[in-house]
């Protein structure tokens, strides 16, 4: 077996004793597993694949006629398995351990939650009664009916007409086009892409939806065709009677596709991870344009924001949550497939380590990528109750029981006490039917009428599938799915060729993907389609079984259509189905189904009533629903007219209004400062970039700061510094409105600048920080001193400890255009209208920003939770206290708290942990070196409040540098990656590494884009002419 050559090794021996062994000849531990087959259990068990992919091992070891040599070989085969029957023990064991563990951990943050919160438990949040809950597990209140008529469709789209919604879609992986994909060209390039695109367009031609923009990855490489390098593709609708009435200049259903990761080469969704903060800031670009173009056409030059942006898959999940975080707009979210679930099953199957498998499949970045999308959703979509039952709730960030504890407090207008939790909504992928008329006739039926009635050509796939067949007028068994372990093809042929009577009344079609050469192939795919090629054999199926080659998507209708033809059956036989949207659109073609009992087949069976379910791991229960849809003609008709009744329920227009109904009922949010106002006569001073507008927002920092400073003279003397800024700066601001348009433009004056340099170096102490800062500004004096260039501090340290500083050693504040203070917390400006008072403070980077805050509830479980870390070897009491919270420097959007033994305290992604099981959403970052930590909302950080300063003042992120350390504060990834470029400065921050990043999450290599060209390396002992010469290389200034 190809890739599998130390099996074949040892399984000669293996399968040297037949089929089953004497009872007199077996050892103990055979006897005690009576008639135990080793082959089947090696095979099942242990590898996955069918036995007769060992057929050359099992020929050689049956020619095998010394009786020594065959006591040899059995005796290390029961050695063999014995261990591996220990092996599968062990990883039982574990399993049972984690599976316990996170109930534990689940059930104590529920207990904790719980008792946060005041009130006790009334009937009211134990749950929604029996009456109200429909068969998905959701309530019919506040849920539109579903339209049966299309009466009741055109009077839902009456009520949607005036709305100009602008809706935002983002997959990642695979190639992406609107005609003729590549379904199954790889194994990222899946269904998902057809249903992204396809919900894409139904959106588009619903009443009230203007726009809708798919966001992916631009590839331009020879590898792949042109048309994934193209920007922009419309998506024309395939739907002539579609309801929208919204034609504009810039209407309809659009594929962006954003250029981000390497240039010339198509890479698989695992490696895409370092370039998705890329991809978020051309995605920002993008959107903040169209925002203004749609409010050019549709509202008065007001932008027209998102209604909400949706991220489809874990990559494109984390590229909304930046998204909508950045742009303060709500997210939605699809997983499709997720992580822990993946990751479990492969644990479970014990061929590879916890390691190995991230070193394979990136999966724990995966999943924090899956529990950053649920700290910032407000909908999640699913398409199925067991994918919200048996695979989100494995999530720290979701728990249904106390999710539905939230939910009944807030309809009783209940305080959550700053949880939060995202409301899980299962909405059926739709399907566009109008183009799909059923075939009501058979194989032997002939068209009449005259010779202008002539009959259609058959089309061309049909005979490349009969050419297969001796008898292609049977009843076609119908299977359309890749050669993939996980589809259980080997089950389903094993089943036929086993069942005389199935064969004998029916032919099996096999559609596996497209192939050119098995060789070719991946080697998973190509196992799985040997194992298949061989069973044929083996149960002498030639002519009963068809497995072409090539297929279209565009024949897959004709596919559909043909079983149909015959009086056939489609089976999806998987082990777990997410959804199954093959099984609807057999169902639209009149085809009865036979599907896994195993995921979403339940609940597309419980709404059609078109078939049977089955046991996928049962052969027999396969063959026996096979064999009694094929004989029992009116059961097979009865299934066809009840799939054929009940298929509009999953139509992509009950699949958008249902979509549309639950964005309606978010609340809607978009940037603060950049509302509409009506009142306002001022054109001008409504737009974003107008100074006057821009000033209406500033508040002195004396709103908000709190000094931590040595002596209580100092903090006096200071905040009477602040006190008398207070007064100026608002007044002296707007004399600068009323001044010299030229003078206007000066605030902030990273709005004129060439070039941006952001100075995020997590040095141990503000000292150190600051003999950097020095350095750089050498490296750039002339630079500096003609204005080109400016300069953003982002720190973890708080405002007044900055101004201290930079008092006490005679710096000028203003040679900073902006302040990110408090790990991103806080956003200062510098202002020169006076040199005793060069703070402004900009409030509505927190209105930005509080989305999800918990505000005191956070507060009050994080001083519990630092009170629990203790030092039980402390010689006293005083010095038992670990983590103690910084009451000083806390502000109202940052708790900090004071690490005094680093070594005791537990990493970051346990706190993280901590918090999301009790559903409290926020973002842990440990800074300077392991001796403090800030807990700040979810959507802010340093990285992101960048991305803010380009919304609100334009400052275009390919002009900005971003100088850091070789390591630093645990949010220190969020600045490589992205437009932007960077400097590393070589020996500084190294030490933090094992301090901070030790227990991570996933490791920093996997998020770090290596190979980009837009991040140099300082030398280790460097001087400013070395950073000259590293900003020169980076095409920024000549060095």
């Amino acid at each position: 077996m190809a890739g599998n050559d130390w099996i074949n090794s040892y399984l000669e021996a293996i399968l040297d004793v037949g089929p089953g062994l004497d009872d007199a000849k077996s050892s103990l531990l055979l006897r005690e597993r009576g008639r135990f087959s080793p082959t089947r259990y090696f095979v099942d068990n242990v590898i996955g694949f069918d036995e007769t992919d060992l057929h050359r091992s099992w020929v050689k070891a049956q020619a095998t006629r010394s009786p020594q040599e065959r006591n040899t070989r059995l005796e290390n085969m029961c050695w063999r398995i014995w261990n591996l029957a220990r092996q599968k023990k062990q990883l039982e064991s574990e399993e049972a351990n984690r599976a316990a563990k996170r109930r534990m951990e689940r059930e104590k943050g529920r207990r904790l939650a719980v008792a946060d919160m005041s009130e006790d438990l009334s009937e009211g949040e134990k749950g929604e009664t029996v009456g109200d809950v429909s068969a998905h597990g959701e309530s019919h209140k506040g849920r539109l009916p579903r339209m049966s008529s299309i009466d009741a469709m055109e009077a839902w789209a009456n009520q949607q007409k005036g709305k100009k919604l602008y809706i935002v879609l983002i997959s990642l992986h695979g190639l992406i086009r609107g005609e003729n994909m590549e379904l199954g060209r790889d194994s990222d390039t899946g269904g998902q892409v057809k249903y992204v695109v396809e919900l894409a367009r139904a959106l588009a031609s619903m009443p009230g939806v203007y726009r809708v923009d798919l966001l992916t990855r631009q590839v331009a490489c020879p590898e792949v065709d042109s048309s994934y390098g193209e920007p922009i593709e419309m998506l024309c609708s395939h739907n002539p009677d579609d309801m929208t009435d919204e034609i504009g200049e810039s209407s309809g259903a659009y594929i962006i596709r954003i250029p981000f990761g390497p240039r010339e080469k198509y890479i698989d969704k695992e490696l895409l991870w370092p370039h998705i903060p890329e991809f978020v800031d051309g995605a920002l670009s993008h959107v903040i344009q169209m925002s203004k173009v749609l409010g050019e056409q549709l509202n008065s030059g007001h932008p027209v924001w998102p209604v909400a942006i949706h991220g489809h898959y874990a990559d494109a999940g984390d590229s909304a949550a930046r998204l909508s975080g950045a742009l303060n707009v709500p997210m939605l979210f699809t997983g499709h497939s997720l992580g822990r679930d993946k990751l479990e099953q492969l644990l479970r199957q014990g061929r590879l380590t916890k390691d190995e498998i991230n070193a394979t499949y990136k999966i724990m970045r995966r999943i924090e990528a899956e529990e950053s999308s649920l700290d910032s959703s407000e909908v999640v979509i699913t398409s199925t109750r067991q994918e919200i039952d048996e695979q989100w709730r494995l999530y720290d960030g979701f728990d249904p029981v106390l999710e539905k504890k939230l939910r009944a407090r807030i309809r009783r207008n209940v305080s959550c006490y700053g949880r939060f939790m995202p409301r899980m909504v299962v909405i059926p992928p739709g399907m566009e039917f109008n183009h799909i008329v059923p075939h009501d006739g058979d194989m032997d039926s002939e068209t009449e009428g005259g010779e202008e009635h002539q009959p259609s050509p058959d089309p061309p796939i049909w005979t490349e599938i009969m050419r297969f067949f001796t008898n292609p007028r049977k009843p076609m068994i119908l299977a359309l799915a890749r050669p993939d372990p996980k589809k259980n093809l080997t089950t389903l042929v094993k089943a036929f060729g086993e069942c005389r009577p199935l064969r004998e009344l029916a032919n099996l079609t096999l559609i596996m993907g497209n192939r050119d050469n098995i060789d070719e192939m991946s080697s998973t795919s190509a196992s799985m389609l040997l194992s298949i090629i061989k069973m044929i054999d083996k149960y002498d199926l030639y002519g009963q079984v068809a497995y072409p080659k090539h297929h279209k998507q565009s024949e897959v209708p004709d596919i559909y259509r043909l079983a149909a033809k015959t009086k056939g059956v489609f089976i999806n036989p998987a082990f777990i189905e997410p959804f199954g949207l093959t099984l609807i659109e057999a169902a639209a073609h009149g085809l009865p189904m036979v599907a896994t009992k195993n995921g979403g087949p339940v609940d597309i069976h419980r709404v059609l009533d078109n078939g049977l379910l089955i046991d996928p791991h049962d052969q027999q229960s396969i063959a026996d629903a096979l064999l009694k849809l094929v004989a029992d003609k009116q059961l097979w008709a009865k299934c066809r007219a009840n799939g054929l009744r009940n298929i509009h329920l999953f139509s992509w227009k009950e699949h958008c209004k249902t979509y549309l109904s639950r964005i309606a009922s978010c609340k809607p949010r978009h940037p603060g400062w950049l509302k509409n106002d009506n009142d306002d006569d001022d054109d001008e001073n409504s737009e974003s970039d107008s100074p006057s507008d821009s000033l209406r927002d500033m508040q002195d920092i004396s709103l908000n700061l709190k000094f931590s400073i040595g002596s209580e003279d100092q903090k006096n003397k200071l905040e009477n510094v602040v006190l008398s800024h207070s007064k100026n700066v608002v007044k002296n601001l707007q004399k600068t409105v009323s001044g010299d348009k030229t003078e206007q433009q000066k605030f902030p004056a990273i709005r004129r600048r060439t070039h941006v340099f952001v100075i995020a170096i997590d040095a141990d102490d503000i000292g150190s920080l600051f003999e950097n800062v020095q350095k750089i500004f050498e490296a750039v004096e002339n630079e500096k001193n003609d204005g080109s260039i400016g300069f953003i501090l982002a720190t973890s340290l708080q405002m007044a400890q900055i101004h201290l500083f930079l008092v006490s050693n005679g710096v000028n504040p203003s040679v900073f255009d902006a302040f990110i203070c408090n790990s991103g917390a806080d956003l200062y400006y510098s202002s020169s209208h006076s040199e005793d008072n060069p703070f402004v403070f900009d409030l509505y980077y927190h209105s930005h920003i509080e989305y999800r805050w918990g505000g005191e509830g956070l507060r009050k479980t994080l001083v519990k939770w630092a009170s629990s870390i203790v030092d039980k070897t402390a010689a006293n009491k005083n010095e038992e206290h670990v983590v103690t919270e910084d009451e000083e420097v806390s502000t109202n959007y940052c708790y900090a708290f004071n690490i005094h033994k680093p070594g005791l305290v537990p990493p970051v992604k346990e706190l993280r942990k901590l918090m999301r099981i009790q559903a409290l959403r926020c973002h842990v970052i440990y800074c300077q070196n392991g001796k403090k930590i800030n807990v700040i909302p979810v959507s802010a950080s340093r990285s992101q409040a960048l991305r803010y300063l380009y919304l609100r003042w334009g400052m275009d992120l390919s002009k900005v540098v971003v100088f850091v350390g070789e390591s630093g504060d645990t949010d220190y990834e969020g600045f490589l990656g992205g437009v932007h470029k960077s400097v590393v400065l070589k020996g500084i921050g190294g030490g933090t590494t094992n301090q901070l990043h030790a227990n991570r999450v996933y490791p920093l290599s996997d998020v770090i884009p290596t190979e980009s060209t837009n991040i140099i390396h300082t030398p280790e002992e460097f001087s400013p002419a070395d950073i000259r010469a590293s900003l020169g290389k980076l095409g920024v200034l000549k060095a």
